[in-house]
């Protein structure tokens, strides 16, 4: 039974749910779920920036331009965020989800997020393998850091322990980024210029339990509409990637913070960054929580690759978002970078 803290999925999606039951695709839907198995994503001491041999410097850097290569996903340790402050945010988390449904759907009034925050499931979804059994708060930036006046987010503890993590992940993406384009060869302000408190935000989000006798996105098969995404989670686990063409469970590390390149990226970098597929996998009895940093430019930026010949045509990110809205719409999925390939 669901609790009135969580959304209604089952009535929700009770029509999806029958037809995958009933349907002959059942097993093709298992098929797709499987997974080969878990591992240890590359992890790497952010300390050793801050070394005074500039060897180990730019070891440090060359491991994270490698990783962004070969995986798309790393973790960082030495990041700057404490055990307390993770502690304090699952804790804050879980108390702002447990409000009644009812309530959160009104949750821009009661906690000043801005309006149209919460969102719950997959409204476009067609089948079972579209649907997310998930919850979250999509939050600019600038709530958090208390730029917006009066729609600045006020909840004491709740408001100051987000604002730990905002503060240090946002210079996290802005030295990271800095990082990657070195590696490149293109030392450059373009991230500081474009990619600003006014245009990043931060996502909370929850995976309730799905008692559903088959497995179940908690996050539907993405890749990220952004430069570079900041995860923290907790210890449940079902954060999934594609390596090798072949889908792997992502072992939790309670001292580290997920990196994962986007989509802008790997299009700046000329697909030497890659934006890699992953997903969020349900567990049939623990909730699930996280929270996410996404370093976005202004709509207005355009993004270019900064090798030639390129792979992909120049867009602006405006234009980007609205391909992705409008594939979603009509086909209940992303398309995302083939679209902006210049030989199509």
């Amino acid at each position: 039974m669901e609790s009135i803290s969580d959304p209604p999925f089952h009535e929700a999606y009770k029509i999806l749910f029958d037809k995958t039951r009933n349907g002959n695709n059942f097993e093709e839907h298992k098929e797709l779920l499987a997974v080969a198995e878990e591992c240890d994503l590359p992890v790497i001491d952010l300390s050793r920036l801050e070394e005074s041999d500039e060897v180990v410097r730019e070891e440090c850097k060359s491991q994270i331009a490698r990783a962004s290569q070969e995986w798309g996903f790393f973790q960082v340790v030495n990041h700057g965020i404490s055990t307390e402050i993770f502690s304090s945010l699952r804790c804050e988390q879980e108390k702002v989800f447990k409000q009644p449904f009812e309530k959160k759907t009104k949750e821009d009034k009661f906690l000043n997020f801005s309006a149209g925050s919460y969102r719950w499931g997959t409204p476009s979804a067609t089948c079972i393998k579209q649907l997310s059994w998930s919850e979250a708060f999509h939050i600019p930036l600038t709530d958090i850091l208390g730029s917006t006046g009066s729609n600045s987010l006020r909840n004491g503890r709740l408001t100051w322990t987000i604002e730990q993590f905002a503060t240090t992940v946002s210079s996290l993406a802005q030295t990271l980024a800095d990082i990657l384009a070195e590696k490149m060869g293109h030392k450059s302000t373009f991230f500081k210029e474009n990619c600003l408190p006014n245009t990043c935000y931060l996502r909370l989000n929850r995976y309730p339990p799905c008692p559903i006798g088959f497995g179940i996105h908690g996050l539907m098969p993405h890749t990220d509409s952004d430069f570079l995404t900041i995860l923290y989670q907790d210890q449940v686990g079902g954060l999934q990637l594609v390596k090798d063409s072949k889908w792997i469970a992502v072992k939790p590390n309670p001292d580290a913070l997920i990196i994962n390149i986007g989509d802008l990226f790997q299009a700046w970098s000329n697909g030497v960054y890659k934006s890699v597929e992953h997903r969020v996998m349900t567990n049939p009895k623990l909730e699930r929580f996280s929270m996410a940093y996404f370093f976005c430019p202004s709509n207005d930026t355009v993004i270019e690759s900064c090798r030639e010949p390129s792979f992909y045509r120049k867009f602006s990110f405006r234009e980007y978002r609205q391909q992705v809205r409008d594939d979603v719409q009509k086909l209940g999925s992303k398309i995302g970078l083939p679209r902006f390939l210049t030989h199509a």
